[in-house]
């Protein structure tokens, strides 16, 4: 049996194309990344059956919904669509409008207590929807949507019209979904933040094209991709919380053996996802011996590439994980970086941006 969700997809508009051919996997978080205007929401609606005019053949784990032949109309298709705006009734409350997807799901995948447990509405259920915040809106409507018993829940910037104050708020109940159910997500964002954060799998979108795919540590790496390069070139790597210095507000992380500082406290034994940005990891060939740096580590140059006027982009194996480090033309002669070379990595821990990896 097929784990993966075959997409392939094509539709003209006067002034747009979409034009997509690509496995999605049945687990974990795929986020669709890309600029305004690059197909994603057609894609998602297109998944949906909600665009007429698209043809192509949807396959859910070898389950055909869509080919030449045939065709489920939207309501037929067990998915649960998460919208930008939360689209919840006015004239039921909180729990109603859970309720309301309970009562059109055909499985029990998903309870009504486990949903409200995992997104927290519990002290909310009583509660009418415009006296609700935007984050607490939006987690009712993600409730919903999971209470139809979905194979795929599809999410539309779900999070894209909300401050920063309740973007924040929403975040880490998105990363409980993600570390208990099985269910597959398909995330759209435009925000390299969230998808870092979020997804295990990327898909990136130009002009109604996927431009990348694959696991998303690989595909950061593409920084010769406009949408990946420039000043949010960077990586993700994964590590295990060591111990906590209270002293100093530091937590140890290791990977592979390899140790570094990161800020604020996690658990013992926590896992971790690090973002480090290419911007923010310097390079040497000797250790420095007076530095505010904390973390310099061994590694290898696998490779070196231009990178506008006057940078390049190195790219280096440290432990088994790859990082990026921008250095100027300049300092790459002067150093004589060359790949295949072993050096010193020197990471800001301020630096490093920290989210809770998912648990399975």
């Amino acid at each position: 049996m097929s784990s993966d969700i075959s997409v392939r997809y094509e539709l003209q508009r006067s002034d747009f194309s979409l034009d997509v051919d690509v496995e999605i996997p049945m687990r974990g978080i795929t986020g669709v990344f890309g600029e305004s205007g690059a197909g994603k929401t057609a894609l998602l609606r297109c998944i949906a059956g909600l665009e007429r005019g698209a043809a192509g053949r949807l396959v859910v784990a070898d389950d055909v919904w869509q080919d030449v032949t045939t065709s489920r109309p939207a309501h037929e298709r067990e998915i649960g669509y998460v919208f930008q705006e939360p689209r919840l009734f006015a004239h039921l409350d909180v729990r109603q409008n859970i309720e309301y997807g309970q009562r059109r799901g055909r499985r029990e995948d998903v309870g009504f207590d486990e949903a409200v447990e995992l997104l927290g509405l519990s002290c909310l259920l009583d509660r009418r929807v415009d006296t609700l915040s935007g984050g607490e809106a939006q987690r009712v409507a993600i409730a919903r949507a999971l209470l139809r018993s979905p194979r795929v829940v599809l999410m539309d910037e779900p999070i894209a019209s909300l401050d920063r104050a309740r973007r924040d708020e929403i975040l880490p109940f998105l990363d409980r979904l993600h570390a208990a159910l099985s269910i597959p997500v398909i995330y759209v964002s435009h925000s390299i933040e969230e998808v870092i954060r979020l997804c295990d799998y990327l898909l990136v979108m130009e002009r109604g094209r996927i431009v990348a795919a694959g696991q998303i540590q690989e595909v950061l790496l593409r920084a010769d991709l406009p949408l990946l390069g420039g000043e949010e070139a960077g990586a993700i790597i994964h590590a295990r919380v060591v111990t906590y210095d209270p002293e100093d507000g530091l937590t140890k992380i290791a990977f592979d053996g390899v140790e570094m500082w990161v800020p604020g406290s996690y658990p013992t034994g926590a896992p971790l996802r690090l973002r480090i940005r290419a911007n923010d990891v310097s390079l040497s060939r000797e250790n420095p011996e007076t530095s505010t740096v904390l973390n310099v580590l061994p590694a290898c140059i696998d490779s070196i590439r231009g990178d506008g006027e006057s940078s390049e982009l190195v790219q280096l194996t440290v432990g088994s994980e790859r990082i990026l480090a921008r250095v100027t033309r300049r300092s790459r002669a002067r150093l004589n970086l060359r790949p295949g070379e072993q050096v010193l990595a020197q990471i800001k821990s301020v630096a490093v941006k920290n989210a809770p990896a998912a648990g399975r």
